[in-house]
């Protein structure tokens, strides 16, 4: 099991962190990151949906960049607390992991 997915677990809710902030605290890469969250084994005990982009942009979801999985992280999203302005997440929902 990969350290990213166990940290997954340990974001709050309302909260979401980014490729780049799991590449930093597991000393890995953002790429390396998105192939983890691609193969996630278990998103309901591992919520890859709260991983974003470092621009605050949503991303990819369950290896897709568009369409329906789109939409369906931003639904995951919003019941989680987390609002989306104009396809941006503000950086004040960003969890950082100490």
């Amino acid at each position: 099991m990969h350290k990213a997915l166990i940290l997954l677990a340990k974001i709050p809710k309302g909260k979401v962190t980014t490729y780049k902030e799991l590449a930093r605290a597991t000393k890995s890469s953002p790429r390396a990151i998105g192939r983890v969250m691609r193969h996630n084994p278990h998103p309901e005990l591992y919520p890859c949906y709260k991983v974003i982009r470092s621009d605050g942009t949503i991303g990819g979801y369950d290896g897709c960049i568009k369409g329906k999985k789109i939409a369906k992280k931003t639904t995951l999203l919003c019941k989680d607390g987390i609002k989306i302005i104009n396809g941006k997440i503000d950086s004040s929902f960003i969890h950082k992991f100490t």
